[in-house]
């Protein structure tokens, strides 16, 4: 589940599932919702995401996520888009809230292992609008579980790949704080 793999021409690191903490391992999961399956719904205070299945089962993913106040502000969006090995462009307000940290990419980062994104990123638009908030891998294994990023939700890459795999544009995301 958590092997090295060449993906893209690039090279995802396996990762030792029986080092990993259990609780950060991709898992069938009870969990009981009205949701209707393939509803992606995010807790960050506990740091899961779950892909809602049928009969009150889900697969819980372990995430990282950006402070609370700076992170989407709860609610629900829909997955309006997918993207393998994405370009990533820092917003505006984190070049000037970090412009150190973030300026020198202000024209962005073309997809690979020296992007924040990782390997995928699942788009959530609210309203119709993009809310530059995005479900992607990362390249940095030790932030899952954390408050990391700048509140956008974090998988490991292999996480984010296998639920790139389960998820079609236009499915729900429920966003708990």
């Amino acid at each position: 589940m958590y092997g090295e793999k060449t993906d893209a021409g690039f090279r995802v690191v396996g990762l030792a599932a029986e080092k990993m903490n259990p609780q950060f391992v991709r898992q069938i999961v009870s969990f009981e919702t009205d949701e209707k399956p393939g509803t992606i719904i995010v807790d960050q205070t506990e740091r899961f995401l779950y892909l809602v299945q049928s009969d009150g089962k889900a697969i819980r993913y372990a995430v990282g996520v950006g402070p609370v106040a700076r992170g989407f502000d709860g609610g629900d969006a829909v997955i309006a888009r997918k993207a393998v090995w994405p370009r990533w462009i820092p917003t505006p307000d984190m070049v000037k809230r970090n412009p150190a940290h973030y300026g020198p990419h202000k024209d962005g980062v073309d997809g690979g292992l020296g992007n924040p994104m990782g390997a995928r990123a699942l788009y959530m638009h609210k309203d119709g609008k993009d809310t530059y908030y995005r479900v992607h891998g990362t390249n940095d294994p030790n932030s899952i579980g954390k408050a990391v990023s700048a509140g956008c939700i974090r998988l490991l890459n292999q996480d984010i790949i296998d639920l790139y795999e389960r998820v079609a544009p236009g499915a729900r995301i429920v966003i708990k704080n």
